[in-house]
């Protein structure tokens, strides 16, 4: 069995003769012994298995039974990762629909019949409730799609089930335990068990790095999308604020939260985002996204560095022998190599200024959120509704760790409150300005950092004990896109590259990240050994 490695170029999501696309599908009977032939399902990327549908070797009920078979021997048992907080139990039924389509004549595009997990703060229909990880919102089932949802639903994707997360996306408390929430437990890394998948979306990280789906959807406030990537092994993207809608997902910030995806390759990652992204007219921050939206696997090449010139930030901490040969493997790829000092910035001013943004908007977000919730079993109204709901289930809600964020954040005055919107125009002239003034006197076409320091031991009861760089703070608060790339391991543990550019330059950053990996392969399988040291 040959899967082609050909880019999809065509955005149309409607019906297209099928023999001018595909190949009529086989039986499900014939698509299992041809996976199998394959090999793990594991193994795969998004593109290889679009691929397979379009040779006609495979089909979507073949895909989605091997991947909940690979969620029940590596979620459910096994190692237990605890990254897949629940399955839809029409997974197989969306598979068939879409394979019924195929024999029909219509094929979607990319995405046609191609399972995904999304992080449970997004909005699905269907019987699974929307917790955000909390059990405030177990009764928490909508009836509604968010918007990126219904997207990727009319690209044809099987959405599979929900991936668990930091509990209410890591806002609860200071002293949190990343990768813990009180619905899906304590996700952990597939590379050191014994090791945090970082947050808040760590089921998606660690779910994606396991092989449990063929792409998982992320979402980012500042770090939640590219630190739990970088941790696990995995390519994951924050696009460009108001690329991808927000309607229906559980909110923190308006000036900050995206969704993203999260994958096991770059051209895997702009595939999933040519579907998600789009203006919704609900979510005034997309206006311009059909401005700017396109194919984003479009272009993608393996000689993608050549004639850039790119901006190198040595933060403290880096593993100075991977980072090294990563510079070294983008000036091989023929980029221009600039190594950067940074601008005098007062880190804690804008640090202090982006900590009320988000105390500020989570109050008020959270409020519109659970008022705009259909009556559907969440009495909860407000932010002191989640606290006091808090208080009441302390044995199951409080075990490890407290809501000081949450009490902070319940005493701000609402978004017209002068120092609130000092607040922001601090954070983000500050951020927007750093990433700015780099690109522009330098004349630079992206910055890359090292994304993260290695996995951390888990300690639950003790926060987190992370170390080593974070590149996420200021492409978050400026809301400019940011991709992470494996880099390699550093003490048998994943690190990542980051590519970070300007405002709706996602294209060109997906062109960089894509030349790099090609060049780099990087990419490592996880062991699931107990810890590091168990190798």
């Amino acid at each position: 069995m040959t899967f082609k490695s050909a880019l999809w170029v065509s955005l149309a999501l409607v019906s297209v003769p099928l023999s001018a696309t595909v190949a009529p599908p086989p039986s499900t009977e014939t698509a299992k012994a041809n996976l199998a032939k394959a090999g793990p399902i594991e193994n795969f990327d998004l593109f290889q298995l679009a691929d397979g549908i379009d040779d006609g070797a495979l089909n979507s009920e073949a895909i989605t039974s091997a991947y909940l078979a690979r969620i029940a021997a590596v979620d459910d048992s096994g190692p237990m990762l605890n990254a897949v907080i629940a399955t839809f139990p029409d997974a197989l039924d969306q598979a068939r629909a879409m394979d019924a389509e195929l024999k029909a004549g219509k094929y979607r595009g990319p995405m046609h019949g191609l399972p995904v997990l999304v992080k449970d703060n997004i909005e699905v229909a269907g019987p699974i409730p929307t917790t955000a990880g909390s059990l405030a919102l177990a009764n928490n089932i909508t009836g509604r799609d968010a918007q990126l949802i219904a997207r990727l639903r009319e690209a044809g994707a099987v959405i599979l089930g929900k991936t668990n997360l930091s509990e209410w996306a890591n806002i609860r408390s200071d002293n949190s335990t990343s990768g813990w929430s009180a619905v899906g437990g304590l996700t952990k890394n597939p590379h050191a068990l014994d090791r945090n998948s970082c947050g808040s979306s760590s089921g998606s990280g660690a779910a994606m790095a396991a092989g449990l789906a063929a792409a998982t959807i992320g979402t980012e406030t500042d770090g939640s999308i590219t630190c739990p990537a970088g941790v696990n092994g995995v390519v994951g993207f924050k696009p460009t604020v108001g690329l991808v809608s927000r309607r229906y997902v559980v909110p923190i910030s308006h000036s900050q939260d995206t969704a993203g995806p999260m994958t096991r390759s770059v051209r895997d990652a702009a595939i999933l985002l040519t579907a998600m992204a789009g203006t919704d007219p609900e979510d005034p921050a997309t206006a311009d996204a059909d401005k700017w939206r396109g194919n984003y696997a479009a272009g993608l090449s393996d000689d993608g560095l050549k004639g850039m010139r790119i901006g190198v930030l040595r933060a403290p901490n880096v593993d100075a022998a991977l980072f090294d040969d990563a510079i070294a493997t983008l000036k091989k790829g023929g980029a221009e190599v600039v190594v950067l000092e940074m601008p005098n910035l007062d880190r804690r001013k804008m640090g202090m200024a982006e900590f009320k943004v988000l105390l500020a908007e989570l109050k008020s977000d959270l409020a519109d959120y659970l008022q705009g919730l259909p009556e559907n079993g969440v009495p909860h109204k407000t932010l002191a509704d989640i606290i006091a709901f808090n208080k009441a289930n302390a044995d199951k809600e409080m075990a490890y760790f407290g809501q000081d964020t949450f009490e902070l954040a319940d005493k701000e005055a609402s978004l017209d409150d002068p120092a609130y919107k000092e607040a922001l125009a601090t954070s983000r002239s500050l951020a927007a300005g750093v990433i700015n003034g780099l690109l522009s006197t330098h004349k630079l076409d992206v910055i890359v950092a090292q994304t993260n320091g290695p996995a951390w031991i888990s300690t639950l009861g003790k926060g987190d004990a992370s170390s080593g760089p974070s590149a996420s703070q200021m492409p978050a608060i400026a809301g400019f896109p940011h991709l992470t790339v494996p880099m390699g391991l550093s003490g048998g543990l994943p690190v990542g590259l980051s590519f970070i550019g300007g405002q709706w330059h996602d294209h060109q950053i997906l062109k960089a990240g894509y030349a790099y990996e090609q060049l780099s392969k990087k990419r490592a399988t996880p062991t699931y050994k107990p810890s590091v040291e168990a190798r």
